[in-house]
């Protein structure tokens, strides 16, 4: 097979969970422990950080690689979903996973797939592993794909265990209260591995406690940690978010810009930090140099897309992967800080999320252009137009999300704003 035919292979003949959710998720970690004891266990040839969470686990995990790259490791990189190529998926140093790699792995795992019949994530895990150990990278950034405890990703034992928040997704898989999501995210938390808690919840911070305790880990609240204030503004065509940090210190300046510009990196850049300075405690040679320029060429060093990202101007477009209530929460945030005239909202988002919720925070004085990205998982535009009606949201359905974006620029003016959202694969068709 061609890199094409080798994709088409894993995207159609393995149960995959973008595709058709749960159904395609395992309930243990045998088949993962399975596959890479036929490999010859290849996660035990790096040194790793993992990083969970509700919402921010994707961009915390690409700083933290950019910093560690500035800082001259060698950096793999492990996160999921992929917007428009598979091969976002496995990177080291910033660069993605050559398509013959792809295919050459995949001819390796073919005789362990028709074996285990395992679910497409989790030969992606191994095959992320594999190069890893095949590229003889110094650590890798694994990015948690669902929960914790039954993530694929959880056979790892790392330096560092890193949970961004907790917030309410996946409520089917993961339990429907706070605490009940929490206890499977606290499952990546290993014995007397340190772990580092983005934000401190009262509802949740007893399950992080007893966790730690049961585990002997060194526990911390970045949120405890740092105090840090931003401001957003285009600097030679370029937005950067500039923040002011305090308590500085030799290893982490008062002052940082980040090239990701969200509001909500507030939040996460204080778990990086606190993440950095574990790090650092553990013997990884990271100096302030590098904290500094990997923060500032985030996007330049690892290739994140999606966050808070500004396709054009005049009219802006702007599209974010933020989906459930909490990451909704951030993006009208945002679009509030963000001058413009009129709002329009290109809008699609997958049949298993609390649509409802979502549409109830929406904005009534926007206008909607209702979509739906092309997966089977994805709710119809004409279903999610009629519950936005019934919330006071007025707008027209289309048949893609190309359709809308383009019928929304037509209509816009100069000084408006579009936001492309709702879903991370709606967002995966524009960037």
């Amino acid at each position: 097979m061609n890199y094409k035919e080798t994709v088409d292979y894993l995207y159609s003949r393995l149960p995959m969970f973008s595709r058709i959710g749960s159904s395609a998720l395992k309930k243990d970690l045998v088949n993962i422990r399975v596959l890479c004891e036929k490999l010859g266990n290849p996660h035990y040839s790096f040194k790793s950080v993992h990083v969970g969470g509700t919402n921010g686990k994707g961009s915390v995990s690409h700083m933290l690689a950019a910093v560690l790259q500035e800082a001259g490791y060698k950096t793999g990189l492990y996160t999921s979903p992929h917007l428009r190529d598979f091969r976002e998926r496995i990177r080291v140093n910033g660069t993605m996973i050559p398509g013959e790699k792809v295919v050459a792995l995949t001819d390796l795992l073919l005789p362990f797939i028709e074996e285990v019949n395992p679910s497409f994530f989790e030969v992606t895990v191994a095959m992320a592993f594999q190069y890893f150990k095949e590229q003889q990278v110094d650590v890798a950034i694994v990015e948690v794909g669902l929960g914790g405890r039954l993530d694929s990703t959880n056979i790892i034992t790392p330096d560092l265990s890193v949970i961004t928040n907790i917030g309410y997704d996946h409520m089917n898989i993961l339990g429907h209260t706070l605490p009940e999501i929490a206890a499977e995210k606290a499952g990546i938390i290993k014995p007397g591995v340190p772990a580092v808690i983005g934000e401190r919840r009262q509802e949740t911070e007893q399950v992080f406690i007893a966790k730690a305790k049961e585990t002997g880990s060194n526990l911390i609240f970045a949120s405890d940690e740092w105090h840090a204030h931003g401001s957003r503004h285009i600097e030679e065509g370029e937005d950067v978010l500039d923040i002011d940090l305090t308590p500085a210190s030799d290893l982490i300046p008062a002052k940082l810009r980040l090239d990701l510009t969200g509001s909500y990196q507030l939040k996460n850049i204080k778990t990086v930090l606190s993440a950095i300075r574990q790090l650092k405690k553990g013997g990884y040679q990271l100096e302030t140099s590098a904290v500094v320029s990997g923060l500032r060429r985030v996007k330049e060093l690892t290739g994140l897309m999606g966050r808070w990202q500004t396709l054009q101007r005049e009219p802006l477009v702007i599209c974010d992967t933020g989906h459930n209530e909490d990451g909704i929460r951030e993006i009208l945030k945002n679009i509030e800080q963000t001058p413009h005239k009129k709002l329009h909202m290109v809008i699609g988002m997958l049949k298993d999320k609390d649509v409802s919720k979502v549409l109830t925070m929406l904005p009534n004085d926007a206008t909607y252009y209702f979509c739906q990205p092309a997966l089977e998982r994805a709710k119809p535009a004409e279903e999610l137009a009629a519950e936005g009606k019934a919330k006071g949201l007025t707008g027209e359905v289309y048949e893609s999300v190309r359709q809308a974006l383009a019928a929304a620029t037509a209509a816009a003016g100069q000084e408006d704003l579009i936001f492309v959202g709702g879903s991370t694969f709606v967002t995966a068709e524009v960037v």
